[in-house]
């Protein structure tokens, strides 16, 4: 079934969010080929602005682009995975120093936004809530081509963790974890609260890794 046209305004921003959607809930999967007359079809658009927002995804690492052949989705892989999910402990650490202690307004914000991640109904909902909890805490950072560098990982590593969840059902968590970097910001101690965000985001690293070598094991076997 086609679907309505999107909105004219701002229509490459609108696709690129609308195809990131379709990539991370798989409806563009991973490795899959994308096809461009279907698409645009189905997203109510014509080809023009449907290969702007193609080109950008590409340029974030999204999508494969091959000459003469289109664009593919990223396969998720252990050896990109290596590369990316080591960035953002370097990135987050370096935005939460300039933004610096944050004002008691926002460390109730931060604590509501935990307790909603605990009641979160569902793994997607957990990975939505968990990702504005860390743009929450970082958010008065002055350097924004940094907090769009952050933003830029954020989609990259999403791919893996939703994918992990929803073939395991195993939840990353990420309560404990904020709990002790909210506890040093109280301390007004900024430098303990940006080695426990470090510590936090380099938890998640070894479940997704060890699920990628099983399945690469499985692959080649």
């Amino acid at each position: 079934m086609q679907k309505p046209a999107l909105a004219r305004d701002n229509i490459s921003d609108a696709l690129v969010t609308e195809l990131r959607e379709m990539v991370l809930d798989a409806r563009l999967p991973a490795g899959g080929r994308v096809n461009e007359v279907s698409l645009a079809q189905q997203l109510g658009v014509s080809r023009t602005p449907l290969r702007e927002a193609l080109a950008r995804l590409a340029q974030e690492g999204t999508l494969v682009s091959v000459p003469r052949i289109g664009y593919s989705v990223r396969p998720l892989t252990l050896e990109e995975f290596e590369q990316i999910y080591p960035i953002r402990p370097l990135l987050d650490p370096e935005a939460l120093r300039l933004a610096g202690l944050p004002s008691r307004e926002r460390l109730e914000r931060l604590r509501a936004l935990n307790d909603e991640i605990a009641r979160a109904p569902d793994a997607d909902a957990r990975i939505s809530l968990d990702d504005e909890w860390h743009l929450e805490l970082i958010d008065s950072c002055p350097n924004r081509v940094l907090l769009d560098l952050v933003k830029q990982f954020m989609r990259r590593t999403r791919r893996y963790e939703l994918a992990l969840m929803r073939e395991r059902g195993h939840a990353l968590a990420a309560g404990a974890g904020h709990k002790a970097i909210m506890a040093a910001l109280r301390r007004r101690d900024l430098e303990g609260a940006c080695a426990a965000l470090r510590a936090n985001l380099e938890a998640g690293r070894e479940p997704i890794a060890a699920w990628l070598r099983a399945r690469e094991s499985r692959a080649e076997s």
